[in-house]
């Protein structure tokens, strides 16, 4: 009898795991991004990457015009080097903290310049919500 109710529970069991592996390995939604934002950005880039709601000494970019500032493309992996440091360019550690270990997570696949790339979730999730912001017209 037992081995009956294992052989009737080892679909649903298997159905369960690939269920929980694809929203683990789903791309962040932009509400997740936005929390991470709002917890470690909004300092210097202002509530909702609004530049008018943050604090008036701080220099910081328009995040809602980096598609605009970008010929109208997203760029998925500069956004993603600028945030973990891993790009510093011409934006030193004293504008631009280097938030790589806050980011560490799982790793999901993120399809950049059309390759799937290993992303840990947290950037993914921060690059995601940028994306979903972005303002059209001129950077």
């Amino acid at each position: 009898m037992n081995i009956t109710r294992t052989l009737v529970a080892l679909p649903l069991v298997a159905g369960l795991a690939v269920a929980c592996t694809e929203v683990v390995n789903s791309m962040p939604t932009p509400e997740e991004g936005q929390a991470i934002f709002d917890r470690n950005c909004a300092l210097c880039h202002g509530s909702n990457a609004d530049i008018a709601a943050r604090d008036t000494s701080i220099k910081a970019p328009d995040l809602r015009r980096i598609t605009a500032r970008h010929g109208g493309e997203f760029p998925r992996a500069k956004v993603m080097s600028q945030i973990d440091g891993y790009g510093r360019g011409k934006v030193g550690a004293d504008r631009m903290p280097e938030f790589g270990t806050l980011l560490e997570g799982e790793l999901i696949p993120v399809e950049v310049n059309g390759t799937l790339t290993p992303t840990p979730r947290p950037l993914a999730a921060l690059m995601t919500y940028l994306e979903s912001i972005q303002a059209e017209g001129k950077g």
